[in-house]
């Protein structure tokens, strides 16, 4: 119980924070972007989402991770798309080849002896993140990009503003 009401008030605290720092986002965009009202739910939107594809993901949760892409999947279109949202160039292009590395991953955790798509670089680089664990192990490298991907389109977003770091697990130590 005290765990649930902690974990409550610390993301209350945390959608606070993310609005106050966003406040101007949302009227005044950097040269050359676009600015709407709606950049402040997308930022919060795009941030949990992120978030939570992590947790599952390196708990090795396959049917959670696929839910979780296949909730992505759609919001990262319409990002690419610049229709309902209204974000910088360059922004919109990385949520297209982020969509591409959640479709390619959905696609291979429903039939583990596809073969691999070849997919474009990245233009944002890829931390070092422990692979997934066991049956994910197949779509690790996909998905670390694609969590690269959508903290970099987190970035764009937010404009100068930090982007919370991912919730990934410590590595393991060696020989423990």
């Amino acid at each position: 119980m005290k765990g649930k009401f902690g974990r409550s008030i610390a993301l209350v605290a945390a959608s606070s924070l993310l609005a106050v720092g966003m406040a101007g986002i949302a009227s005044a965009s950097p040269g050359g972007g676009k600015g709407s009202s709606s950049t402040q739910a997308l930022a919060a939107q795009v941030l949990q989402m992120r978030d939570d594809l992590t947790k599952v993901a390196y708990a090795g949760n396959v049917g959670a991770t696929r839910a979780d892409l296949g909730q992505l999947s759609p919001v990262l279109a319409d990002i690419a798309a610049g229709k309902r949202y209204t974000i910088q160039t360059d922004t919109e292009q990385l949520a297209g080849l982020a969509k591409g590395r959640a479709d390619e991953s959905s696609r291979l955790l429903a039939d583990p002896t596809a073969k691999a798509r070849q997919l474009p670089p990245l233009p944002v680089p890829i931390p070092a993140l422990p692979d997934l664990p066991g049956p994910l192990k197949i779509v690790s490298d996909l998905v670390k990009a694609l969590l690269a991907a959508v903290t970099g389109i987190l970035g764009g977003i937010l404009g100068g503003l930090p982007v919370p770091p991912l919730p990934v697990p410590p590595l393991p130590v060696p020989g423990s």
